[in-house]
C-alpha cells in the first residue's frame, strides 16, 4: 500500500457547540464565517466560553486528512510548526496517537488556535490564531522529511507562503510523489486565482474543491469547472454537498452519490473526503470506489463533533470497506 504526507497549518482546534447564536452577535462574529485573530482576542473567546465544555484536538486542514488516512490504515505523515507550549505537546500526542509520523518544527510563537462555534443547525464559524503555524518556512524543508512517501497532500491555506509551497513540490517532484491539493477555502482561491492555475497546471496531480472553490478557481459553475480543472491536472473532484460530488479524469467522468448522514457539525467533511480518496488511490482502487470510500468518510466525520471520526463511524468504515474490496 502507498503513502502519504501531509503538510499545513498545525491548530488545536478548540470545538464549542453554542445554544444559540448570540455569542457570535455579541462579538462581532459573522456566521459561518472564519475571521483571522490575534492571541489576546482568542484567549478572551475562549474564557467567556469556557463553562460550555469546550473540546481540544489537533486540527487543521492538512492534519485532519491525515488523521483519517491514519485511520484507514494508511502510512500518514505530517508536517508543521508548532509552538513549545502545552497545545504544541497536545497536537504532537495527538498525531502519535493516531499513528502519523510527526515532523513538528518549533517556535517560540504560541501554538496556533482555531477557535470553532458550532450553530445548533451545525453551521461553524471561526476564530482563527495562526500562531507559530505559519512561521514554517520554505528553508526548514529538508528533502529527508519526504522520504518513504508516495503522495504529497497540501492544504490550501498554504498558498499565502508561496515559497513554502514551491519548495514542497520541488521536492515532491524530485521524488516522483504525486502530489494532491485541497483547496481550502473560496476567499483563499480568490486573492490567488492565476497563482493557483499556473501552479496547478505545472505541478499538482489532483485537485479537491468544493463548488464554491471551483467557481472562485474557474468561474464557472460545477460540471463546467470540472471539465476545466481536470483539463490542467489528472484527478479532478469538485463537491457539491448534499449532492454528492464530480470526479474526472481524461476522459472519464462520473458522480459518486453522497451517503445519508444524521449531520451534527460539517468539520473537516472535506478534509476526511479527501482521507477517503487518497486512501483508495493508495490501494490502487478503480476512481469509483476511490470516491465511494470518499463520500462514506465524509459522511461519517460530520456525525460527531469536530474533524474525527467516531467508535462507531470507524466501525461503520471498517465494515464499508470491506464490502469494496
Amino acid at each position: 500500500m502507498k503513502s502519504v504526507l501531509g503538510i499545513g497549518n498545525a491548530l488545536v482546534d478548540v470545538l464549542v457547540q453554542l445554544k444559540d447564536d448570540s455569542f457570535l452577535e455579541a462579538n462581532n462574529l459573522p456566521k459561518g464565517s472564519m475571521q483571522l485573530v490575534d492571541k489576546p482576542a482568542v484567549d478572551n473567546l475562549i474564557k467567556q466560553i469556557a463553562h460550555a465544555g469546550a473540546k481540544q484536538t489537533s486540527g487543521g486542514s492538512a492534519a485532519n486528512t491525515m488523521h483519517g488516512l491514519a485511520g484507514l490504515g494508511c502510512k500518514s505523515g505530517y508536517i508543521g510548526k508548532v509552538g513549545n507550549d502545552y497545545r504544541g505537546n497536545l497536537f504532537e500526542s495527538d498525531l502519535r496517537q493516531s499513528k502519523i509520523i510527526p515532523t513538528l518544527l518549533k517556535s517560540a510563537t504560541d501554538t496556533g488556535v482555531a477557535l470553532s462555534l458550532i450553530s445548533k443547525d451545525s453551521e461553524r464559524t471561526f476564530a482563527t490564531f495562526l500562531g507559530a503555524a505559519v512561521e514554517l518556512s520554505a528553508e526548514e524543508l529538508l528533502p529527508k522529511y519526504f522520504d518513504g512517501y508516495d503522495y504529497l497532500h497540501l492544504e490550501g491555506y498554504l498558498i499565502f507562503n508561496k515559497a513554502l509551497v514551491e519548495k514542497a513540490l520541488e521536492i515532491a517532484k524530485s521524488k516522483n510523489m504525486k502530489v494532491s491539493l485541497d483547496l481550502a477555502s473560496y476567499n483563499v482561491v480568490e486573492a490567488n486565482r492565476d497563482y493557483l492555475l499556473g501552479l496547478i497546471e505545472k505541478s499538482v496531480d489532483i485537485v479537491f474543491a468544493n463548488e464554491m472553490e471551483a467557481k472562485a478557481l474557474t468561474g464557472l459553475e460545477p460540471e463546467q469547472a470540472l471539465e476545466k480543472i481536470s483539463s490542467i491536472c489528472d484527478i479532478a473532484i469538485v463537491k457539491i454537498g448534499s449532492q454528492g460530488s464530480l470526479i474526472k479524469s481524461g476522459e472519464k467522468s462520473f458522480k459518486a452519490e453522497p451517503i445519508v448522514a444524521k449531520a451534527i457539525d460539517t468539520t473537516g467533511a472535506g478534509d476526511l473526503y479527501a482521507s477517503g480518496f487518497l486512501n483508495g488511490l493508495c490501494c490502487e482502487w478503480p476512481l469509483e470506489k476511490c470516491a465511494s470510500l470518499a463520500s462514506f468518510t465524509a459522511g461519517k466525520v460530520v456525525e460527531s463533533i469536530g474533524a474525527k471520526i467516531s467508535f462507531t463511524g470507524w466501525d461503520e468504515l471498517a465494515h464499508f470497506m470491506l464490502s469494496l474490496r
